[in-house]
């Protein structure tokens, strides 16, 4: 009796295993009997219960999801090729639709690999390369130190965010029958193709070398005007200085003039005497004890000789 209670209470447990299921939070589901969609979707969380055995119960995500795609080179309506990097957001907006038209997830991105790739494709082929990279007809920023870097920007008429726009609307049509729905689409990245990369690098070197050269002459001519104005300077300087000078040595002719016109004006016997101690001078210096001197009478050694006599 106790083995048939505890067979009885294990197949009520395996039975209510099998019928109940809990739906999480994140998660939607449909009920499937022998492979085909029983009633309507489960989005709604909590324990559920179905048939068991017979019914099985396929979870689908209600967050949004993420689509990354593939980075190709494209061509642009004026014949550029391109590379353009795009994703994309989505989610399951119909879990029954999903399951009949994608069964699921990895469907789901290879069906949108075809759609959004190919929506990018037309977009940009049909649209000129300054549109692609533009959003908007702002006015160019101005930079004082690259005054002539560059006019106004071109005036675009659609631009990058309507290009995005459109792909994004074209995307949402083609999906609709799919039970799921393009939230966003994003160009992660826009670059030149390697045919083209060169040639603008080619392009943007030129004009850096351009404005460098102007640069540079500009510099030269402002180092000619400085070197100039330091000649002139110089010489100002050297003129004032040697003015100065000259002033400076006249005055001391004039004073020593004037000193030595002092001097002579002194009276006769200053003057003799004066005269006289440079004559005693003059002798110490040229006569010594050894020294014969012969002097004429009318000579001033003799004058002073005779005068200093008895």
């Amino acid at each position: 009796m106790k083995v048939l209670t505890i067979l009885l209470v294990l197949v009520v447990l395996l039975v209510a295993s099998n019928a109940l299921f809990i739906v999480p939070e994140d998660r939607q589901a449909i009920i499937t009997q022998f492979g085909r969609p029983v009633g309507d979707a489960i989005d709604t969380p909590g324990l559920k219960f179905k048939l068991p055995f017979i019914q099985k119960a396929h979870y689908f995500d209600r967050r949004f999801l993420e689509w990354q795609g593939s980075a190709e080179e494209l061509p642009t309506r004026d014949k550029v090729f391109i590379f353009v990097d795009t994703y994309a957001r989505w989610r399951i907006s119909d879990p029954l639709l999903f399951f009949q038209r994608l069964r699921d997830e990895l469907g789901a991105q290879s069906r949108l690999d075809d759609i959004l790739d190919g929506e990018t494709r037309n977009a940009i082929a049909n649209h000129d390369l300054i549109e692609v990279i533009r959003s908007s007809n702002r006015e160019a920023a101005a930079d004082e130190s690259y005054p002539d870097a560059g006019g106004g920007l071109e005036e675009i008429v659609t631009g990058r965010d309507s290009i995005r726009q459109d792909i994004l609307a074209a995307a949402q049509t083609r999906t609709d029958d799919l039970g799921i729905q393009v939230l966003d689409v994003q160009f992660r990245r826009i670059n030149y193709g390697q045919q083209v990369e060169p040639d603008v690098f080619n392009r943007m070197i030129s004009e850096r070398q351009r404005i460098a050269d102007r640069f540079r002459s500009q510099g030269q001519g402002q180092a000619s005007e400085i070197l100039g104005n330091m000649d002139r300077d110089l010489k100002r300087i050297e003129s004032e200085a040697y003015r100065q000078a000259t002033e400076i040595r006249g005055r001391a002719d004039a004073e020593a003039t004037e000193i030595y016109a002092s001097a002579y004006n002194q009276s006769v016997q200053s003057r003799n005497f004066y005269e006289f101690l440079r004559t005693m001078e003059a002798f110490e210096k040229t006569i010594d004890p050894n020294t014969w001197l012969v002097v004429s009478t009318d000579s001033d050694y003799f004058s002073f000789l005779k005068a200093s006599g008895p």
